[in-house]
Formats: structure tokens, C-alpha cells, sequence
């Protein structure tokens, strides 16, 4: 029998449809292709849209994601206008963008 992810959610409370969908996606990538799948969905995703990937991992690593986000803010490689956009999307009520 396949191995299933089992994924543990530190702070689900802003995750949007959207959000839950891409969950899904790499829980199917895990699924059928085990840790190297999930290595490439979970690239897809950052490739495809940076905020929904500090989203979705941040549901999972809250405290590693703050300290990231600090770590490209301090050596300057966050891009700015990325930055505006997780902001929005946190600030949000609703965590839609």
C-alpha cells in the first residue's frame, strides 16, 4: 500500500478554496510520486505564484516563514512588490486576494 501524506496544519485559518486546492494538488503528487513529486509540485507552485506558496507552506511552518520572510527582507532579495501583495492578502479578512 502507497504511503499518504499526512500533513499537520499549524494555522489553517487563512487558507482560501484556491489554497486548499493546491493542498490537494500536492497531497496527489506525494500520492503518486512520493517525496520526489511532492519536491516538484512544491516547486511548481513557487514558480507559478510565490504568495500562494508562503500561503500554503505557512499553514504548515508558520515560525520558519516569518523567519525566512525577515532573513530575504534583511539581505534585501524579497521583491518589493511581492511583499505588498502577501500583505494585502494577510490583512484581508477573508485571505482572498
Amino acid at each position: 500500500m502507497a504511503k499518504q501524506l499526512e500533513l499537520e496544519f499549524a494555522d489553517e485559518s487563512g487558507l482560501t478554496d484556491s489554497d486548499w486546492a493546491e493542498i490537494e494538488k500536492l497531497k496527489r503528487a506525494y500520492d503518486s510520486g512520493g517525496e520526489k513529486g511532492l519536491s516538484k509540485a512544491v516547486d511548481k507552485l513557487e514558480a507559478k505564484d510565490i504568495i500562494q506558496f508562503i500561503t500554503v507552506v505557512g499553514a504548515f511552518y508558520p515560525d520558519r516563514v516569518k523567519e525566512i520572510i525577515k532573513n530575504e527582507m534583511a539581505e534585501g532579495s524579497l521583491a518589493s512588490d511581492d511583499l505588498r501583495e502577501l500583505l494585502r492578502k494577510l490583512e484581508s479578512p477573508t485571505g482572498k486576494r
